[in-house]
């Protein structure tokens, strides 16, 4: 097949590009396309490259492609979201069923926080190595069988460890969907993608407890098929992804490429850049498990924001462990009832949502004169309504005040936490560049163990201080944390600037 290939070499800068095409008895074969390879000093290997507008290339698919990824990615995004959440609607029948306390209840979903939040560390060195789809197909067959462990379960242990492998699996849908959208969009794109990601995330989180509620209050169905449902979503996102996404790892793709190339031509120098010096499977382990924690403890802006998010996510899980609790008890809700009263959740989501394509014009404008720091307008704005949210909860739950006023609280504190949410990833992701996702996995570790914690002594919490004084401490430590947001925007530059990291970060993309 070597003979067949028509071959035109351009000299350039001390090295050859060499332009591979087919004849045209081949050019309707897909792996025929037109490559490019660049031959380097060494003449040991030729390197494949994309054209330039090579529609092979993740980030040139078409906008219909790009779209229905993105789409089917959130997708699972919001399936794990609502089964975190509803989980904790079917304490009471569960207690019932198989006769466990609360605590070992509560243990399920703290469990499911653990592996959510280290499972991550190993699985973004599987996607480095084997690609983002197969992580995908595997993460959705793993959270299925988890699922159907939880609703066969005999005992509580059994759900406690089915919960922790569903953790696991379901990290995919929180930590690989953000690489996937860098993937396929330009940066100048992300900005929506990015946005129905996060509200995707919340609204799950919210709209799993309303039908769990319900379910749960059937006397035939119970907590058992709250995991049911989620194992019947999960399969079918799994039908979704096997034949609807693509691998959108370039590097992956381009291996494919020339691993193809060297079949149809016989010749063994053709390489993919990737397959160049790639480091083995234990060094990217080594790698994606030391150096988000590294992050995490040495960059002021990375242990700052993940401090103020991860308290906003522990709050967030203490108000999904509490809410039916505290409903049930003060207004006689029924559990479904109290379910229903997430959906003042699912509202200040969405509030958030159109603060955020307001951020997005806001940064548009700003930039130019603010920098990175203008990407923090709303978190400004999202400091103060964090507290205002947990006071007003706080101080209107009382059988003499009627049930929407603490929902307006819950509204409020909801669309903080998404304002929040949103700004922390984008702001990392700018302010790290090539290394933002191990920043990005750093928060995340400490943000789910944070979540993982406050559960499992919120019963105690609420008994000994009242709902009422509880809420109240949450609210005071979040007016303690209202300078965070304020300090990085208007010392961002400055706090960057003294970052070995950021200084490193920033010189090598100035270059590039």
């Amino acid at each position: 097949m070597a003979d067949d290939l028509e071959i035109d070499i351009i000299p350039s800068m001390g090295a050859s590009t060499i332009t591979v095409t087919m004849t045209p008895d081949e050019k309707d074969d897909k792996s025929a396309r037109s490559i490019s390879v660049l031959e380097k000093e060494q003449p040991d290997f030729l390197l494949v490259e994309f054209d330039e507008n090579d529609p092979r290339a993740p980030i040139n698919f078409s906008y219909a492609k790009k779209w229905t990824i993105t789409f089917v990615a959130i997708t699972f995004t919001a399936i794990i979201s609502a089964s975190i959440s509803a989980y904790s609607l079917g304490y009471d029948s569960m207690m019932s069923d198989l006769g466990c306390t609360r605590m070992e209840a509560t243990l399920g979903l703290s469990l499911f926080l653990l592996g959510f939040a280290f499972f991550p560390l190993a699985s973004s060195s599987f996607s480095e190595e084997l690609g983002r789809r197969p992580v995908y197909l595997a993460s959705a067959l793993g959270f299925v069988l988890a699922e159907l462990m939880v609703a066969l379960a005999p005992n509580i242990a059994v759900v406690i460890v089915g919960r922790f492998i569903s953790g696991c699996f379901s990290s995919t849908g929180a930590v690989l969907v953000g690489g996937t959208i860098a993937d396929i969009w330009e940066p100048s794109q992300r900005g929506l993608p990015m946005s129905l990601y996060s509200l995707t995330a919340l609204l799950g989180t919210c709209v799993g407890p309303v039908v769990a509620g319900w379910i749960d209050t059937n006397q035939a169905l119970r907590w058992r098929w709250i995991d049911w449902v989620g194992m019947i979503f999960g399969g079918a996102y799994l039908l979704l992804a096997l034949f609807l996404t693509h691998e959108t790892r370039a590097t992956i793709v381009l291996a494919r490429i020339a691993k193809q190339v060297r079949k149809e031509t016989g010749d063994e120098r053709y390489r993919a850049p990737s397959e160049l010096g790639r480091p083995g499977l234990w060094s990217l382990l080594r790698v994606s498990c030391t150096r988000p924690v590294y992050l995490l403890f040495t960059e002021p802006v990375v242990f700052a924001f993940t401090l103020w998010i991860g308290f906003a996510w522990a709050v967030l899980y203490v108000m999904i462990e509490s809410i039916g609790a505290l409903f049930s008890s003060v207004y006689g809700f029924s559990t479904g009832q109290s379910g229903s009263v997430f959906a003042a959740l699912c509202i200040g989501a969405l509030l958030g949502f159109l603060l955020n394509t307001a951020q997005e014009r806001i940064y548009r404008l700003r930039f130019p004169a603010r920098g990175l720091e203008a990407r923090l307008y709303t978190a400004l704005l999202a400091a103060l309504l964090f507290p205002a949210g947990m006071f007003i909860y706080a101080w209107t739950a009382s059988p003499h005040v009627p049930w929407p006023a603490p929902c307006v609280g819950l509204a409020v504190f909801m669309c903080a936490a998404y304002v929040i949410y949103q700004s922390v990833f984008v702001y990392l992701a700018d302010c790290y560049g090539s290394w933002a996702s191990s920043a990005l996995a750093g928060q995340s570790l400490l943000r789910n163990i944070m979540a993982l914690i406050f559960p499992l002594f919120t019963t105690q919490m609420y008994a000994r201080m009242t709902y009422r004084w509880a809420n109240t401490l949450f609210g005071a430590v979040a007016v303690l944390m209202i300078p965070i947001p304020y300090v990085l925007f208007f010392y961002g530059p400055r706090i960057r600037a003294k970052s070995k990291i950021a200084r490193h970060i920033n010189s090598g993309e100035n270059k590039s």
